[in-house]
């Protein structure tokens, strides 16, 4: 079997570097087959452990994790976030969003609160300011949209956002972050937000 995992050091990490195709059963079986080479490497060292290479599920990544933690004490970093996060997306994907697995949530959402879902999100309700939003695909707000909100968090930049008005001071799509300037807001309500053939974040 063609080895999926490299493992090397900096002055500061270890990186795991997984390959980009490789199949997690693939990697599950190489990483228990050289967690002795990296126990060595841990005797007398506390250096983090920083996997990067391949974009993983939040399921993958808390597998390879749980490998690693029961054999070595050590903190983990992960490139392709354990939550999808609002920073650290490293990889891009498309996918089709038409057909993605959605999550509704009855009620709004308050300052504080976070919602996240690897699929689309339907809010009924609205998205005060303070609350946080993420999802892999689309977010639809059947309400206002007052709170940060990032579609297509794992890097789909076909993901949209829409909402019955969209008064966020930031949205994000895939790893493009809108500003929404004060003077946009006073126009006509915007209901709408995606990525155009420029890669800018518009709203209409």
């Amino acid at each position: 079997m063609k080895s999926c995992i490299n493992i090397y050091t900096t002055s500061n990490k270890v990186i795991i570097k997984i390959e980009q195709n490789a199949l997690q059963k693939d990697i599950v079986l190489e990483l228990q087959e050289k967690i002795k080479e990296l126990k060595k490497m841990y005797k007398d060292d506390k250096t983090p452990i920083l996997i990067n290479g391949k974009v993983l599920k939040n399921k993958e990544m808390e597998e390879i994790q749980n490998i690693i933690k029961e054999n070595i004490d050590v903190d983990i970093e992960f490139e392709s976030p354990t939550t999808l996060g609002l920073s650290g997306i490293k990889k891009t994907f498309n996918k089709e969003i038409a057909i993605s697995e959605t999550k509704f949530h009855r009620g709004s959402l308050r300052s504080g609160q976070k919602l996240e879902f690897e699929g689309s999100l339907v809010i009924i309700g609205d998205v005060n300011g303070g609350a946080e939003i993420l999802a892999s695909d689309n977010i639809i707000v059947l309400g206002i949209l007052r709170g940060m909100a990032h579609a297509g968090a794992k890097g789909n930049k076909d993901a949209i956002i829409a909402a019955s008005a969209i008064e966020s001071p930031q949205i994000r799509i895939s790893n493009i972050i809108k500003e929404i300037e004060k003077e946009e807001k006073n126009d006509k309500a915007k209901t709408y937000a995606y990525i155009n053939e420029k890669g800018e974040v518009v709203i209409e």
